[in-house]
């Protein structure tokens, strides 16, 4: 049995962030990442050894952009079909929120750091030319949002080009799923606890009527799983009542969280949800009232410009309701105050 403090907790993901961090949380789980691509139909999962699956540190990703992505590499051994040999393959999972039309470029982008990752640790390991081989790249697209997913998944879509140069366009799948647009049917075709969260996550802004629904009857489902899988079980409560406190009117909040409670059939799994409900209630409450206070900033900031300089130029205006360093913002201020221009406030120095 897994101990209760291993359980993936989503109780501190800020406001506004829940969407990439939580998928992230719940696709660190070897067991998710499994969920994901049975739900997918990857004929091969079964010849992945998900008990060896390793995610990988993001250290080939550009500095500028490591804040900015939100991608699992994983690192697996994938039998070959002699089923004794077998050889690492790459899983890269890039949760979506929002449709990009440019997502086959930023995987091809996202392949070769992966590739270049490799070179870099062969010349550090004095890897021999003969032994060295770079990690097929398996691309995965998990878009959990509103919109339906309609924007091409080839290179050769973003570009105008003759068709005597197509040849020269690097060509590669990309997998997708698109949680919103699938049926509740295939998302829960195998009876995985991942995918019986996300018929929960489908209906993640519709009626109250209807998210109880479908709490009600991923939860029952929840419940068969037993005792050696009490990781899985509870860290899939946490999800959900993290999802109710992150995404639902606070009028309903408490209405749901009971709904859920009342559903559970382990104690000490209620237990742990009453908890966490609570945790998860109060660091919202403090993050409502930190980021309420660095509203109210950014707007006396930009106010006290207009004032003074009549306006207030767009690039300037972004870079302030980007700021949420309250102290900067206070510093900010009082050079507002006394500047004589708007070129005498350094915003560079302003930063976060």
């Amino acid at each position: 049995m897994v101990k209760e403090t291993n359980t993936l907790n989503f109780s501190d993901i800020p406001i506004g962030h829940f969407p990439d961090r939580s998928a992230r949380r719940l696709l660190s789980d070897r067991e998710n990442v499994r969920g994901l691509l049975e739900i997918i139909d990857v004929e091969w999962v079964p010849r992945i050894d998900f008990s060896r699956l390793e995610q990988i540190i993001r250290s080939f990703i550009f500095d500028d952009l490591r804040e900015q992505v939100s991608d699992l590499v994983f690192l697996v051994p994938f039998l070959s079909e002699s089923e004794t040999d077998e050889l690492g393959i790459c899983i890269l999972v890039e949760h979506q929120s929002t449709v990009d039309v440019q997502m086959a470029l930023r995987v091809d982008s996202y392949r070769n750091q992966i590739w270049n990752s490799q070179r870099r640790d062969w010349a550090s390991n004095n890897v021999s030319r003969s032994q060295q081989r770079l990690c097929p790249v398996i691309p995965i697209v998990f878009y959990t949002g509103e919109q339906r997913w309609n924007a091409p998944l080839i290179l050769s879509a973003i570009m105008d080009i003759l068709d005597e140069l197509s040849r020269f366009v690097p060509k590669f799948d990309i997998l997708l799923l698109d949680v919103k647009g699938t049926d509740s049917a295939t998302l829960t075709k195998t009876d995985h606890p991942f995918g019986w969260l996300l018929t929960v996550l489908q209906k993640e802004h519709e009626s109250k009527e209807a998210l109880s629904t479908a709490l009600t009857e991923a939860i029952s489902h929840i419940n068969t799983l037993g005792e050696e899988q009490a990781y899985q079980r509870r860290t899939a409560i946490s999800y959900l009542a993290s999802l109710i406190l992150h995404r639902r009117p606070s009028e309903q909040r408490e209405e749901l969280i009971t709904l859920v409670a009342k559903n559970i059939q382990h104690p000490s799994d209620r237990e742990e949800l009453e908890k966490m409900a609570q945790t998860t209630a109060d660091i919202l409450h403090k993050q409502g009232r930190e980021e309420g206070e660095t509203r109210a900033k950014q707007t006396a900031v930009l106010k006290l410009l207009q004032i003074r300089f009549d306006s207030v130029p767009e690039p300037v205006n972004q870079k302030i309701t980007s700021m949420r360093n309250l102290s900067h913002l206070d510093s900010l201020f009082e050079k507002a105050a006394t500047a004589q221009t708007l070129d005498e406030i350094d915003l560079e120095n302003h930063k976060g």
